[in-house]
């Protein structure tokens, strides 16, 4: 099992400071590994090029966002809501849909 992740990052996403948490993405990549983020509302951070990779995002608010640049391998979205989500060209659609209904963890198409 994965360490599950708690640092600064994480907390000012659970403290809604985007302003903060977007100044530092623009510097550098978020890394959110392992991150627990259930339930919360993300729609105003950049998450653009996170690494989520294991990341628990069950019944997390998502909609609008662009993870194109993002890094979901092993990561869950268990009743996330997505809708006008930009997902990574290579994560296909029966992945994503595994993992909103059933909670599998997301495996990409590349290498």
């Amino acid at each position: 099992m994965p360490l599950v992740r708690d640092g600064e990052l994480i907390h000012l996403l659970r403290e809604e400071a985007f302003d903060e948490f977007n100044r530092r993405a623009q510097a550098a990549p978020p890394d959110l590994r392992n991150a627990v983020l259930r339930m919360l509302d993300l729609r105003r951070a950049d998450l653009r090029n996170a690494d989520l990779r294991g990341a628990y995002l069950r019944d997390a608010d998502l909609r609008g966002l662009d993870l194109s640049g993002a890094r979901l391998d092993g990561a869950s979205l268990h009743g996330a809501k997505v809708g006008g989500v930009f997902f990574p060209h290579a994560l296909p659609a029966p992945e994503i849909l595994l993992s909103l209904e059933h909670g599998t963890r997301l495996r990409s198409d590349r290498p």
